[in-house]
């Protein structure tokens, strides 16, 4: 009962039987109403019959002497047979034509005379016609068989339709609820794969609007897997690569002063010291990276002047430009507004992309940060930092901001660190409700531009 393909052919069964039963009920009281008003209808036509057939019987013989003979069989002929479903009486109110035998020669009830009908002859009254009631019709046993006869063939033919609506709901129910559930049964068996490892399977976007979207959907979910998946893997060969390369030194140092190949001076201590330093910083970018990525990196949030900011940053790296001859300049626009974030994260994005950038330049270059109103909107403040470098592939520009990526990977111990510094930029970026994004052109540098929102008021 639990299984979505007998719930709805049950659904299609109750439908039908529902549909079938309320059609059912409406025809069979339309039809004995109809049928009522017919004999009614048939009853007026009768009475206006009589009375015509009455009238002139009266201007034939000039009074109503021998009427009685009517109700003989073998009488003059009369209309719709010779059972008169009315009762005659004269201008007293005497009756003088009934079947009833027992009637005659008694005088009209109040409530019979107050539905008696005139029978006018030559503008006078000369008698009173009265329908007789459906429990004095000698002929209302055989219209309640008649009626009865006519229902229960109309009931019959109900049931039969109810029968056959049912079957077809049934058989319908089936095939529907097949080509409904076969969808989600494919969608079933492809979970159960993923869930067992193999993220390759995907599933047909067929069927209707809301099937197909969430086959869509179920394939985005496991292409997104797939990706996690072989980024983490890629993540985890990276982390090892990175940290194989300062134990090994440390280790092979280590070594060689415990066999006095190396004397314990202050120069070799220092050198297993920057090692650690490097293991230290990618262990740190590490979880920073992670935090970011779980949006639980804590942010100072307030309103702060980017330029100050943006000054500060440059003057901590103007040294490095110097020592590399690279030529570090700003372009702050005057009216800045204020930006809401944390003041020590986006100095630490400022950092990262100005080292990044100083790295990637030649001696006599240039590395060039600007800052003014987004010409997107004035919502947010825009954020670029060019350099004169050698440029970035076009095939490994979508990959800058991957974590551990370098386009040189053999100068990654000099040049490129740990290949996080990116990535850690477009995450706090993206933290503080902004954009991040790279352009280049091979042999001409690069070209980051970050947006921040402004704070406020």
């Amino acid at each position: 009962m639990n299984k979505l393909s007998v719930q709805l052919v049950l659904a299609f069964v109750l439908v039908t039987v529902v549909t079938v039963s309320t059609v059912a009920l409406l025809a069979n009281l339309g039809a004995a109403t109809q049928f009522r008003y017919y004999l009614d209808r048939r009853s007026e036509l009768e009475q206006s019959e009589w009375y015509g057939w009455l009238v002139a019987y009266y201007q034939r013989m000039g009074s109503w002497n021998g009427v009685r003979e009517l109700l003989r069989p073998a009488g003059e002929l009369r209309p719709r047979g010779w059972l008169m479903p009315f009762v005659l009486a004269d201008t007293q109110g005497v009756i003088i034509l009934d079947v009833r035998s027992t009637t005659w020669g008694q005088t009209l009830s109040p409530q019979e005379r107050a539905r008696a009908v005139p029978v006018v002859v030559d503008g006078q009254t000369v008698g009173w016609l009265v329908a007789l009631g459906p429990e004095h019709r000698p002929d209302q046993k055989m219209f309640q068989a008649i009626e009865q006869a006519f229902m229960d063939r109309v009931n019959q033919y109900l049931l039969l339709a109810g029968f056959l609506a049912g079957g077809l709901g049934i058989v319908l129910g089936l095939a529907f609820s097949r080509q409904l559930t076969a969808p989600l049964a494919r969608l079933t068996a492809a979970a159960h794969r993923i869930a067992q490892g193999d993220l390759a399977q995907r599933v047909p976007e067929t069927g209707s609007a809301e099937i197909a979207e969430l086959g869509q959907a179920f394939n985005r979910m496991a292409a997104n897997l797939a990706e996690a998946e072989r980024l983490r893997r890629n993540m985890v060969a990276d982390v090892a690569h990175e940290l194989r390369t300062p134990l090994s030194v440390l280790q092979g140092n280590l070594r060689a002063i415990l066999d006095d190949v190396y004397p314990l001076e202050q120069a070799e201590i220092a050198s297993l010291y920057d090692e650690t330093r490097i293991l230290s910083r990618l262990v740190d970018d590490l979880h920073e990276l992670a935090l970011a990525e779980a949006g639980q990196l804590p942010l100072h949030m307030q309103p702060l002047q980017l330029a100050d900011v943006i000054q500060t940053t440059v003057a901590n790296l103007a040294v490095v430009a110097e020592s590399g001859a690279v030529n570090l300049d700003m372009d702050l626009a005057d009216d800045l507004p204020l930006v809401q974030g944390d003041p020590e994260r986006l100095a630490q994005v400022l950092r990262n992309l100005l080292a990044n950038a100083l790295r990637h330049t030649p001696p006599g270059g240039q590395v060039k940060i600007s800052a003014n109103v987004s010409p997107t909107g004035p919502g947010f403040v825009q954020v670029t930092v060019t350099d004169t470098g050698e440029g970035i592939a076009p095939k490994d520009l979508p990959h800058v901001f991957d974590r551990f990526w370098r386009a040189d990977r053999s100068r990654s111990r000099e040049y490129g660190g740990a290949g996080l510094g990116l990535t850690i930029a477009r995450q706090l970026v993206e933290a503080h409700g902004g954009h991040i994004e790279a352009a280049s052109e091979p042999g001409q540098g690069s070209r980051f531009t970050f947006t921040l929102p402004v704070a406020r008021s």
